[in-house]
This record gives structure tokens, sequence and C-alpha cells, in this order.
């Protein structure tokens, strides 16, 4: 009896230990969900501050799509906002779409405090709200801000973070966000297409 069980507890223990390591090889250095190159996760009809619903579709047009996930009360969303509202300037014109997506369900994190942000601050791309939280565990985010790129084929590109120091402009001598759409503007793969992403916990459920 032992002799036919035993060898079925190590194939179900093998077959495991195999699961979990083909699960970590899809998976980015950083990221437990999404590797470069792997397919971006759709997502449908999420509500905008402009109360309109946003899906990923609607943006098929554009040569490259950044998607943020921010949100209101994170310093570190805060002090790169400025930043994102003069990427989406500076490559509109390249096909380039920035989208800013919040899944936090806090009070100053909500629909009506993001509509209020966005107009204090001007944002000039879309702010979507996902209360389901459902968009960020499928990318796999963890902080605000977590930068993703998709190329033309909506392909992650590029994942991380913003910049060497998403806390204080002043400081940043790495832009890996430019320098990825640069690349993907021209053809090419990032030289970065990774980097660990920095900012504020996000708030799930």
């Amino acid at each position: 009896m032992l002799k036919s069980v035993f060898p079925r507890v190590m194939v179900v223990a093998l077959a495991a230990t195999l699961a979990v390591l083909a699960a970590s090889a899809q998976a980015g250095r950083y990221n437990s969900k999404l590797d470069i190159g792997d397919k971006a996760p759709d997502f449908q009809n999420i509500i905008g501050v402009d109360d309109k619903e946003h899906s990923l579709s609607d943006y098929k047009d554009a040569k490259a799509i950044v998607l943020i996930f921010t949100c209101n009360h994170c310093p570190v969303a805060q002090a790169c906002e400025h930043r994102f509202i003069e990427l989406q300037k500076d490559y509109q014109s390249r096909g380039v779409q920035v989208i800013a997506i919040n899944v936090n369900n806090l009070e100053e994190d909500k629909l009506p405090a993001m509509k209020e942000r966005a107009a204090q601050r001007g944002f000039n791309f879309p702010y979507l709200y996902d209360p389901t939280q459902k968009v960020a565990r499928d990318y796999g985010a963890t902080v605000t801000p977590h930068v993703f790129v998709l190329d033309g084929q909506r392909r992650i590109a590029y994942m991380g973070a913003p910049d060497d120091d998403p806390l204080n402009e002043a400081n940043v001598k790495k832009n890996y966000l430019r320098d990825a759409l640069d690349a993907i503007l021209a053809g090419k793969k990032p030289a970065i297409a990774e980097t660990r992403q920095k900012g504020c916990g996000i708030k799930y459920d």
C-alpha cells in the first residue's frame, strides 16, 4: 500500500513545484503577473472623470499607450502628475495616448475626488476609476504610480517606474518611460524594459 501511495504523493508534489516554476517564468522580475512581451490585459467600460465609459479598444489607433496606475492621495503619484501631463503634450502628436487608472476605494480616491483632482491639475488624459480593482490585479500593479507601456500590438513593452526618482523630478537622471517610448516609436525595443516600481502601495480590498 505504501509503495503505491508514496510515488503518487511525489508526483503531485513535483507537479505543484513545476506549476509554481512555470508561473514564475512567465512573470517579470518585479511583476508577479506579467512579463515583457505579454499581451496586455484588456479592460472594458471603466468610468472616467468625464462620466463616460472607457475601454482599451477605444484607443486602437494609438501607436503606443502609457497606462498608469495612480491615485489622488499618494505623494509620489502627486509628484509625477506634472510629468504625465507634459508627457501627453510632448507625445500626443506622435500617436501616444496616456491613460491613468485609479483603483483605490478610499474616500479621497473615489470618483468625486478624482474629478476635483483632474480639474485642479488640468489632466489632459483620461482618468479612470475601477472600484472592482480587477484591471490593476490583471496587470499585477502594486504601487502608485505603476507604469505600463503597450506597443502598437498591445504587448507590454515597458513596465515599472516612470524614471529613477518619481518623488523628486529635479533629481531625475534616467527617464525610463520617455526612453521606452522613443524606442518603440522608432520600431525598436527599449534598452531598459523593466524597472522596480516605486510609490505608495495600492490599497487592495
